[in-house]
């Protein structure tokens, strides 16, 4: 159909379309002040607005800021039709209450709402000035390089413009696209239908029993092993149990993150926060506010923090040009320490990765430190963030505690390391859905589930080893329905009858060091053409 298709060679979206008719509903009628025209000017006014289900939606400033899936969840829909985001990552009750924001219905055309480009996607966002009112401000300037795509944007150079006069009508109109508006709406259209069905499946339902029954088991196995072998002495293999534990614990906070235990969020988050920040030392709300990030721009350079990992790793040579990350709000510089590193990523790999959790804690501690005078990014209120604080500093008391029981810094030394590196394999698993997937930036026509099956790929492993993925090997089915409980993923990508990519792990893992040696070969070209153009130039000024 024209559509882009994987590294694979399968098409990774149009297959959605056998599931629903090729037919579109007709649109909603006109309604003359919510035209195209009219809700760019009230988006440029510094206004939020996005469409569901055909309505107009209005979100204040005060929600903005206290949404629970921060900010910029919100404002990388600015202009466009948000509706399967939001019915996939809200429940139902949550989508009621969004009514009372709406403006009315919009005009549609026959492939449904045309959408506006973010303006964030070009650097734009809205901030207090100095004199404390909400103005436009120009955070960073956009690559228009003519080496990328026409749909590829990248930001690239931050900026200072803080009493920029704001974006103009032109700035937010979506760059030219090679994909088809009517066979996006016919993704669209498929995947509410696949929706339904996994509704009407009671896939919804979680699996206390059957599901974490098991789990809750093993968590409690590895936590008696680890404190027993601690009290005979036995500090590696106490170091390797407690490992094992924090790595077997992220898949249940993941899933409390979601809201995808409880499905209540008071609940679920203060059983994230016991187990992500007293017993792991991890904030989970750094974690949710990320992950959210990444599940919605899936694979972008300037926008997924998932994918930002120089100076050590870069999955696409746009990385050369130093991006501006719109999540971290400063510059990815590729300096010459990321380019040493970069020419040997695929045989580094594996080494960092094995560290990467104390990247982890990096993270968790500067996210809580800069929210610390924010407004709450949660319905709780500030107590959430006041209770990350201390069962952090309560994972540091009895952690530090444990080191300095081991009577010797070296053996301190050992069980802060093995303790550490043991649950590394989850950071390897987590990036073989996504490092060998497509980089590119389709635009705001792409459909959710378009862009998230040419994003995502499955990792196929045995049943019996299941429980070592922690059930999140069904990347595919997870990014399309981020709420649905871990154990029913399975039945749900029985549902689908999608095509998407898919390896095992091992090839996974070669398919992943593949995508890290192409780009160290293109920069090692790169350096090569460098070096032979100012020798050329130094040979012809000595001439």
């Amino acid at each position: 159909m024209g559509e882009p298709t994987n590294s694979c060679g399968v098409c990774t979206a149009s297959a959605l379309s056998v599931l629903s008719p090729p037919t579109t509903p007709p649109p909603t009628p006109m309604t003359p002040h919510n035209t195209r025209q009219s809700i760019a000017a009230r988006i440029l006014d510094g206004e939020h607005l996005f469409i569901l289900n055909g309505q107009l939606i209005r979100v204040p400033q005060k929600w903005l800021s206290a949404h629970p899936g921060g900010a910029l969840t919100i404002l990388h829909f600015i202009g466009r039709d948000a509706t399967d985001e939001v019915e996939a990552y809200h429940p139902k009750h949550v989508i009621e209450t969004m009514r009372a924001f709406s403006q009315g219905p919009v005009q549609l055309s026959q492939d449904g709402w045309v959408p506006l480009l973010p303006p964030i996607h070009t650097g734009w966002i809205r901030k207090p000035s100095p004199d404390g009112l909400l103005r436009w401000h120009k955070e960073a300037t956009p690559d228009i390089s003519e080496d990328l795509a026409p749909s590829q944007i990248l930001l690239v150079t931050k900026s200072d413009a803080s009493l920029a006069s704001g974006p103009s009508s032109a700035s937010i109109q979506p760059p030219p696209t090679t994909l088809s508006p009517r066979i996006q709406a016919q993704h669209s259209a498929a995947y509410k239908e696949l929706h339904k069905r996994v509704i009407a499946a009671d896939l919804y339902q979680t699996r206390y029993i059957s599901g974490y029954g098991p789990e809750v088991a093993r968590y409690i196995f590895f936590a008696l092993s680890s404190y027993l072998l601690y009290q005979r002495h036995q500090f590696f293999l106490s170091a390797v149990f407690l490992g094992v534990l924090w790595h077997q614990l992220v898949f249940l906070c993941h899933d409390l993150g979601h809201l995808g235990v409880t499905h209540n969020w008071y609940k679920d988050r203060l059983i994230a926060i016991f187990l992500a920040d007293f017993v792991g030392g991890l904030s989970i709300g750094w974690w949710v506010h990320s992950h959210n990030v990444h599940h919605i721009v899936p694979n972008h350079p300037s926008h997924d923090p998932d994918i930002q990992h120089l100076p050590f790793f870069a999955i696409t040579p746009t990385f050369f040009k130093s991006l501006y990350s719109s999540y971290y709000k400063r510059e990815l510089t590729f300096d010459r320490f990321s380019q040493a590193m970069i020419t040997v990523q695929h045989r580094i790999f594996y080494a960092v990765m094995s560290l990467a959790r104390f990247n982890l804690y990096h993270l968790s501690y500067r996210h809580l430190w800069i929210t610390r005078n924010e407004p709450s990014k949660a319905r709780g209120g500030r107590w959430v963030w006041w209770l990350e604080v201390f069962a952090v500093l309560g994972f540091f008391s009895w952690y530090a505690s444990a080191l300095r029981g081991t009577c010797s810094w070296k053996t301190g030394l050992m069980y802060l390391f093995v303790s550490n590196m043991v649950p590394s394999p989850l950071h390897v698993q987590i990036v073989l859905s996504h490092y060998s997937r497509s980089t590119a930036d389709l635009g705001p026509t792409e459909s959710f589930p378009h862009r998230q099956l040419r994003t995502t790929t499955d990792v196929i492993c045995h049943p019996l080893v299941e429980f070592l993925h922690g059930g999140l090997h069904l990347q595919v089915t997870h990014h399309l329905f981020p709420r649905l409980p871990r154990h029913n993923l399975k039945e749900a990508s029985y549902l689908q009858g999608l095509e998407y990519a898919e390896f095992g792990f091992f090839e996974g893992n070669g398919e992943v060091r593949d995508t890290l040696r192409g780009v160290a070969n293109q920069l090692r070209i790169l350096k090569m053409v460098a070096d032979s153009e100012i020798q050329e130039a130094m040979n012809a000024k000595t001439d």
